[in-house]
């Protein structure tokens, strides 16, 4: 394994796990991968980022990235790719706003919407109309353009599609005919790339206990692989 490269600790089902690694996936840019166990968190993950979240980028010096949209505009300022730095980068400003939204106003009403009975102050069905608000936005952009921002996939849509097929699953046959119909055109594309498939790829998950820390961090380096990245 190679030492120099930095170390990602992610958790696959994450939103915000998922659109870091899909930004280093299109940049094609290699990292090494522990996929975490939420019970029992390596320790060095949490000297990185004492919230113990994911994901957090490890450098080889120390350093850490310890949130989603800084570990993307790395990856888009590390590629050799110039064409996917372009287009990650067109229309910056517009996609961090749109991300900025998604992330404060958008994803406390789905989790809200999700988790309903921990909420019994008002209806899933509220939840999800309140929730609706910024789909509906993402609709009618989508109504204009194939992607948030533009002909071709940027940013904006990297940083927000985890989070739209968390609430498309939530309840898929009511997803399946609710008044989002290039919304549905557009996670469907996304999901159907081969960089979504190697984002989903199954990492070994790093394992809960060892009798003591040198073991467990011997148990824990054999778990770290190779960013999956597609042909």
């Amino acid at each position: 394994m190679n030492h120099s490269l930095p170390l990602l600790f992610s958790f696959r089902r994450c939103p915000y796990a998922m659109r870091a690694r899909m930004a280093l996936i299109l940049c094609r840019v290699q990292v090494k991968v522990l996929e975490i166990s939420l019970k029992a968190k390596p320790a060095a993950l949490v000297a990185a980022n004492p919230r113990g979240t994911v994901p957090v980028l490890l450098m080889p010096d120390g350093s850490a990235l310890c949130e989603s949209l800084e570990i993307m505009l790395w990856a888009s300022a590390q590629t050799a790719d110039s064409t996917m730095k372009a287009q990650l980068r067109t229309n910056e400003a517009a996609a961090l706003a749109l991300i900025k939204r998604n992330d404060s106003d958008f994803k406390p009403w789905l989790d809200k919407y999700k988790y309903f009975d921990r909420h019994p102050e008002h209806s899933q069905q509220y939840y999800r109309e309140q929730a609706g608000e910024f789909l509906t936005e993402l609709e009618q952009s989508l109504l204009q353009t194939p992607w948030l921002l533009g002909d071709k996939p940027g940013l904006a849509d990297i940083g927000i599609f985890p989070f739209v097929r968390q609430f498309a699953a939530v309840d898929s046959n009511w997803f399946a005919t609710a008044p989002y119909p290039a919304l549905r055109q557009w996670l469907e594309r996304l999901l159907a790339t081969p960089a979504f498939d190697a984002c989903m790829y199954k990492y070994p998950e790093s394992p809960e206990a060892e009798n003591t820390e040198a073991q467990k961090d011997e148990a824990q380096n054999s778990k770290v692989q190779l960013l999956k990245l597609p042909d």
